[in-house]
């Protein structure tokens, strides 16, 4: 791999936020929660898990806003739209969010709140 590669690479991998993936590539396969995950949708109906990667949000990363939710995905606050929260009891405990990208910029496909426990 050329050197200006090597060091973009390296560059991009290092400005990435800190957030942890949730990816279903047989990882979590054993998990006691992977059928719950693979159950959630949103209030629209949308299954979550099937058509996204989800993200465990910081708390610094999440908060509401006139009485909606918003996210902060790649630095750019985005707001929830209301048919898209999960309102079932959060088993993770952590906030999530599934984004899927359209025409290059993220949207929210299902949000799930924080336990708060």
């Amino acid at each position: 791999m050329p050197p200006v590669i090597r060091v973009a690479l390296t560059v991009l991998v290092l400005a990435l936020p800190n957030w942890a993936v949730a990816r279903d590539d047989g990882r979590y396969a054993n998990s006691p929660l992977k059928p719950w995950f693979d159950s959630l949708k949103s209030k629209g109906g949308g299954p979550c898990c099937s058509d996204a990667d989800g993200l465990a949000l910081s708390d610094v990363d999440w908060d509401t806003k006139d009485g909606h939710y918003r996210v902060r995905i790649e630095g750019q606050w985005i707001d929830v739209p209301d048919d898209t929260v999960i309102t079932e009891p959060n088993r993770a405990g952590r906030t999530m969010v599934w984004p899927i990208y359209l025409n290059g910029r993220p949207v929210v496909r299902c949000f799930m709140p924080g336990s708060m426990i």
